[in-house]
Order: C-alpha cells, then structure tokens, then sequence
C-alpha cells in the first residue's frame, strides 16, 4: 500500500460524528461539508497521507510471551564420598552422552575390592573341597564304609561354602560398581554448566550443590499460554496440519520455528488460558533455555482487508477510519480482527480499494466549517 499525500487545491473535512471537529455557530452538523478559512470564499486544503485499502490473503496469527524450555536438564551429582582427581569438560562446553565429565579418587575402593576378590577365591576353593567329600561320602556310604550323619554333614558344609560364595561375590559387584561411580560420565549430551568443584575438592553423595549441569539445547520447548477463545482454532489447524510457529527473541532478527506438539489437558479457569508446547529444533542454539521469546503462531491464512494500523482511529463509540471520497474525508466505523506487523486486518467496515487517511487526522480535523 503506497501512501499519498493529498496537498493544497485538495480540499478535505473530516466530519467525525461529533467526535472529530467543533460545532458550527449554529449548532448544526453537516456532514461532508466543505471546510474554507474564515474571511474567504475560497476552501482551505488541508495536507493528509492516504493510502489505499488492500484485499488481500492474510495470516490468521496471534502473538504471545512464551519461554524456552529444556527437555532435557541432568543435575550431575557424585555418588560416592571421594576427592576429586580430574575435571575432563570445559566450562560451557558442548559435550555428548558418554563423555568423562569428573574422575573421583577410587583407591579405598579398589583396596576393598581386592579384599573380597580374596575372600571370594578362599571360598571357592572351600566349596570345592566340600563337593569332593560330599562326592567320596556318597560313594563310601553305598558301600557301608561311612555314616549317613557324615554325608549329611559334607552337604552342609556344600551349602555353607556356596552361600559364602555368592555373598563376597556380592559384595565384589557392589564394589566394582563404586568403583564405575568414580568415573562420572555425561548422561546426555547437551551444553555442560560451569563446574562447581575442582582437581583436590572433597564431595560427598549427600551434597545438594551438583558438580554441574547439562542441559540439552537442540531440539528445546517453548512454552505459551493461549487464550482459550483460541483454542478450537489451534485443535482445528493442528488438524488440517496448517499450524506453523515462529518465536522470536527481542534484539535479534533471526527467528526460530517449530511445531505445536503438546496442548495441555484443562484450561487455567482464574487465567483462562491453556498452557502450549511447541518444539523447536534450535540447531543453531538461538533460543537459550530459560529466554523470554515473543511466539508469533499462525493458525491459517484468510482473505482479508488491511490498513495500516495508523489509519486506525479510536473513539468512546469504536474504532474507525477516515474514508476519502471527491476529496472529501467521511467517517467509516471498522471492526479490527488483529493487528498483523504494522497493519490491521479488519473484520468488517471496508470491502477492499477504499482511500484512508493514515496521518493529517488531527490537524484537518481542526478546520471550522463554513461560516464560522
């Protein structure tokens, strides 16, 4: 929409229903008279920017404040008591799943472990012995060379061996196992915080600080509160797969897209907003967990007339625009859907092709009719 500025040898009133110029002398409105300065015949031009109203297709998009939202967020915390021998990340840095974060001190550890490993092998060599005599026992007793009491007393010691057996087993895995929580490694991959601990800090399992956090960044929520009078829009575009999101962080031009992929379960009652997630693949990590981004969700596209939104005038009975006609500016009640950028869509009022002011409102409206 090209704007045009209607000069001197134009002559425009704006008669704006008792709101937009003073009343004659008489007290009487005409609407669309002519405006000419007092002590001349001739009618006084006042300047004002037109433009025209566009037909055109047009978004059907709302905007909200939503916040970006890891979906993943891991809290590293040790879980032995232990001294911190290594740090293997850079503070910020990227790392992925598997990848050696801390290495803890596993010596006491593995001291213990070598004292089962002991324990454990004594006791295997133990039920041996015990399966052979309950074996030449069993032999000797078919052959009345033993006692029955002496079998059964092989057996128990079988029983007592095997038990031993599979407890200093136990014990070695639940050590072996302490000894794996000494090598902490990157449960996800995602972006690694600052770490809180370094080479010679003591931890301890009870500790509520984590050594640091990991937060995947790609792909990432954003999450909004939609107002429920739009909520059968968004189920209906969600439908017809016609739903696109945009969000947007204030200072930076780039924008970032997604998908609708979660509709809460109820609507807020004291709000009267539904809480949406979008998914955004945030390859490039423009969007940083926690951000404040304006989500600009398009539902559909409609034709619809648009005016920029400087056209646009508000008084105590609506809003409305100044029309241009044979250089003449009448008042035309409008109805705006939405304001789209600088422009607004309006729902009724307009049909499309009509000149409007978009600036010079105020001064023309100032101009006393004739005779006064």
């Amino acid at each position: 929409m090209k704007k045009r500025i209607l000069v001197a040898g134009a002559v425009v009133v704006l008669v704006a229903a008792g709101c937009a110029v003073a009343a004659t002398r008489s007290g009487l409105w005409s609407g669309g008279a002519v405006a000419q300065a007092p002590r001349q015949n001739a009618p006084r031009a006042v300047p004002v920017e037109i433009v025209t109203a566009t037909k055109q297709v047009v978004p059907v998009r709302i905007e909200a404040l939503g916040t970006v939202t890891p979906i993943a967020s891991v809290a590293v915390k040790p879980r032995v008591d232990s001294e911190i021998t290594g740090v293997h990340f850079r503070d910020g840095a990227m790392v992925n799943q598997g990848d050696l974060l801390f290495t803890l001190d596993s010596r006491t550890i593995e001291a213990q472990a070598r004292q089962i490993e002991g324990l454990l092998a004594g006791a295997k060599a133990n039920l041996e012995q015990a399966e052979r005599d309950v074996t030449r026992y069993t032999e000797l007793l078919a052959k009345n060379a033993t006692t029955l009491v002496t079998l059964q007393n092989a057996r128990t010691q079988v029983n007592i061996w095997r038990s031993s057996v599979d407890s200093n087993t136990a014990q070695l895995e639940n050590l072996n196992i302490q000894i794996s929580y000494c090598t902490i490694r990157a449960p996800i991959s995602g972006r690694a915080s600052m770490a809180a601990v370094k080479v010679g800090n003591l931890v301890h399992q009870a500790d509520s600080a984590p050594l640091a956090t990991i937060i995947q960044t790609a792909p990432v929520y954003v999450t909004f509160s939609l107002p429920q009078g739009y909520l059968p829009d968004l189920r209906q575009a969600l439908a017809n797969e016609s739903a696109t999101i945009e969000a947007m962080i204030p200072g930076d031009p780039r924008r970032a897209s997604g998908q609708v992929t979660m509709i809460e379960n109820s609507v807020d009652a004291p709000t009267g907003t539904v809480p949406v997630r979008a998914t955004m693949p945030n390859t490039d990590e423009l969007l940083w967990p926690g951000t404040l981004v304006t989500v600009g969700l398009t539902f559909r596209e409609e034709e619809a007339v648009t005016v920029p939104s400087t056209a646009v005038q508000v008084s105590q009975t609506g809003t409305y625009v100044f029309v241009v006609n044979n250089d003449v500016a009448t008042v035309r009640p409008v109805q705006v859907a939405r304001v789209l950028g600088s422009d607004s869509v309006l729902a009724s009022g307009l049909e499309g092709g009509e000149t409007v002011v978009t600036n010079g409102q105020r001064v023309a409206a100032r101009v006393p009719k004739v005779g006064s």
